[in-house]
């Protein structure tokens, strides 16, 4: 079995998804990232896992567009959806469901939020205020470590959807 995984990243925490879901794939993996390389022939992969960081409550662009252009053939593929975020609970769920076209939700083999890293030393000025006004009041949010870096990724996520995949 071949398997293509294509991401869209800002600041590496879907790199880092697609990097850790790798390692636990049976099979020949290849990846993509929709922001420096070309898309490969969608035809030679039985299974295509999709994904990418939420940034301002939306998916990529680059994601979205994927996706819409590629619709017919995804539909015939096993198809696995993921976001990367740094919510959990409904609103993760909601936030994965809003980042795909509903034609491949409904033939998605799985559908996971894998959480999420806020990298500070990657992020801007902007940025950087953004997420300390959002995660000021969040007590669920961990403190940085001595990298600058939040680290949520779920390794528990992470297991459930490659064991997903590789059953399908």
């Amino acid at each position: 079995m071949k398997t293509l995984m294509i991401y869209a990243t800002k600041h590496g925490g879907s790199k880092k998804c697609v990097s850790l879901l790798s390692d636990q794939l049976i099979g020949e993996i290849d990846q993509c990232n929709l922001k420096s390389n070309p898309i490969p022939d969608l035809q030679q992969y039985d299974k295509v896992i999709i994904g990418g960081s939420i940034y301002a409550g939306s998916i990529q662009k680059e994601v979205s567009e994927f996706c819409n252009n590629h619709i017919q053939i995804l539909e015939d593929k096993k198809v696995g959806l993921f976001i990367s975020c740094m919510q959990g609970g409904d609103l993760a769920r909601n936030q994965l469901k809003e980042s795909f076209p509903d034609k491949l939700i409904r033939n998605a083999v799985v559908m996971e939020s894998l959480g999420g890293v806020f990298d500070f030393k990657d992020m801007n000025f902007f940025e950087k205020l953004i997420i300390k006004m959002v995660t000021k009041n969040d007590k669920g949010i961990p403190v940085k470590n001595d990298a600058g870096v939040i680290d949520m990724i779920s390794d528990n996520n992470i297991q459930k959807f490659a064991k997903a995949m590789n059953n399908a």
